[in-house]
């Protein structure tokens, strides 16, 4: 038998069934009443038709609902596919329509928005709508849907869940198990898949590292569309740790959440670990540990987190979403090398290679380059960008072996130093990575270029002491027309999550600067706003 996702919990089920395994706010489930919620979630999509490894779309805040429905679809072989909840309907309707989900799990107010976009979703059959989570509350009205899209209440399905169920579809652990959408370099998300055998072999390595216990209590913070976020669930459930739920207003929103869980480890990105540090922790705070990826943490938030949390010992990470995590610093070599990467996690390996493949020496830039168990499966529905990203490594130990093994080339520039250590160098592409998101600038962009009067948009990232980089974006308007700043912000608001949002609007006074290939030079803009915020103290998104 196959060993997939889902049985993290089955497992953790069977150990300690009364352990408290999920909460949101004052509801709470233990590991036997998750594991059972999750085989009526399977068995309900399965009634509703579900095909093998169809994919069923979670666009939800974080809740217990959103957790089942993800499982589910794992334990009845389907695919699930997490939608970060920031995202605009048009956004939505783009992942929705690129891997033809079949069933939609959404909220009464988020299925409000999309109505318009619905119908350009092919292959969508189905919506699920959560409801009030009061038994007394009036249930919503459902609204009328496109021609060939059913619509049902969650709590409906799952009442006849158990009725007459089909069997799960047989599925192996090489089989994909979820995809994550993430910037592309094009301006559209691609979809990252993941294996049941990628997502288990990362939830193995970190539990190893971390050191996580059943007794864990670990806050869930992040969007579980992002890959850190969402190990934050396999972390804990691997663990048969607790895992709490929260989606914070304010910084302070966390801090609470900590102290009324009795947390034990949190897991955030750099612009709100600044946030967090200047919160009033207290000294008998149960935080065990602290995670940062998604960007690296400035050394100033990591010596006063360090100082206000003296009992918590700081992991500091690197991942891509193709193969999920890469390297973590440990604790005690904080002191020593606090700019570094760290090694390669438990079970992957690291290389730097040059161009032409070959390794680099110590101090020597060159690609990080990720192989393993945790290399996820490619891009949804795109041969191309795959073949550019993942692409075949030659096997150590000479050509015995006929097949080659396919790696991840990350795009990031890095060094090793003389033990082993990596350090990062910058990326070789033109992703911002703000906020701990990956951010195309293609993305802004084409919302840019629907004002009537714009007639050249770059988006471009550039150093930020809160956010790790900004958003500047450079406009020209089109021939006898004006453009202001304020103009353009207004455009980009109802389009754009605040994560994509550009921090700066620079109305240029000609055409933007070349290439000598004709292109817009991003290079050049990125170093004329190099300083654009070297001033600035404090923020955070």
């Amino acid at each position: 038998m196959s060993y997939l996702l889902h049985h993290l919990i089955a497992d953790a089920a069977r150990r300690a069934p009364a352990h408290e395994a999920l909460v949101h706010g004052a509801r709470r489930l233990d590991y036997a009443a998750l594991d059972g919620a999750i085989d009526a979630a399977a068995a309900a999509l399965l009634r509703t038709g579900l095909a093998r490894q169809e994919r069923v779309a979670v666009y939800l805040e974080k809740t217990l609902e959103n957790v089942i429905a993800m499982f589910g679809a794992s334990a009845a072989g389907g695919t699930f596919v997490p939608v970060n909840p920031l995202l605009k309907p048009e956004q939505v309707a783009y992942i929705l329509a690129d891997c033809r989900v079949g069933v939609l799990v959404t909220s009464a107010d988020r299925l409000a928005l999309l109505l318009d976009v619905l119908p350009r979703c092919e292959g969508l059959r189905m919506v699920v709508v959560t409801g009030p989570q009061a038994a007394s509350a009036t249930p919503v009205t459902l609204p009328p849907m496109p021609p060939g899209v059913d619509i049902v209440r969650w709590d409906e399905l799952m009442a006849q869940a158990l009725v007459s169920a089909p069997a799960p579809h047989r599925c192996i652990d090489t089989d994909m198990a979820a995809i994550l959408y993430t910037s592309g370099s094009t301006g559209k998300p691609k979809g990252v898949v993941l294996s049941h055998r990628n997502m288990l072999a990362g939830a193995h390595s970190v539990v190893s590292y971390l050191g996580n216990m059943p007794a864990d209590r670990i806050l869930a913070v992040l969007p579980l569309s992002f890959d850190y976020g969402l190990s934050q669930l396999t972390t804990a459930f691997h663990a048969g740790a607790t895992a709490v739920l929260i989606n914070h207003l304010l910084p302070r929103d966390i801090l609470k959440a900590v102290q009324a869980e009795a947390i034990t480890g949190l897991a955030a990105v750099p612009p709100l670990w600044l946030q967090l540090m200047q919160l009033p922790w207290p000294a008998d705070c149960t935080l065990r540990y602290l995670t940062n990826s998604g960007g690296a943490m400035p050394r100033s938030t990591l010596d006063v987190l360090r100082r206000v949390l003296p009992r918590a010992q700081p992991f500091l990470m690197y991942g891509l979403t193709e193969a999920f995590r890469s390297t973590y610093l440990p604790p005690e070599e904080l002191d020593r090398r606090p700019d570094s990467m760290g090694k390669a996690i438990p079970n992957a390996e690291i290389l730097v290679l040059r161009p032409d493949g070959s390794e680099c020496g110590p101090g020597e830039s060159g690609e990080l380059v990720h192989r393993g168990p945790l290399v996820s499966l490619g891009y949804w529905n795109d041969a191309d960008r795959t073949a550019q990203r993942f692409r075949p490594l030659a096997r150590a130990g000479g050509g015995g072996l006929p097949l080659a093994e396919i790696a991840v080339w990350s795009g990031d520039t890095v060094r090793r130093d003389d033990e082993g250590f990596l350090y990062f160098m910058g990326r070789t592409d033109e992703m911002i990575k703000t906020s701990g998101y990956r951010v195309s600038p293609a993305e802004v962009e084409e919302v840019v270029y629907a004002h009537a009067q714009v007639a050249e948009a770059a988006a471009v990232g550039v150093p930020h002491p809160a956010l790790g980089q900004a958003i500047v974006l450079a406009v020209c308007a089109r021939a006898g027309e004006t453009l202001a700043a304020a103009d353009v912000l207004a455009r980009c608001k109802p389009h754009l999550p605040a994560y994509m949002m550009p921090a700066r609007v620079v109305i240029w006074p000609a055409s933007l600067p070349r290439n000598p290939n004709g292109k817009i030079d991003r290079k050049l803009l990125g170093q004329q706003f190099q300083g654009a915020f070297a001033d600035v103290a404090g923020e955070a998104s």
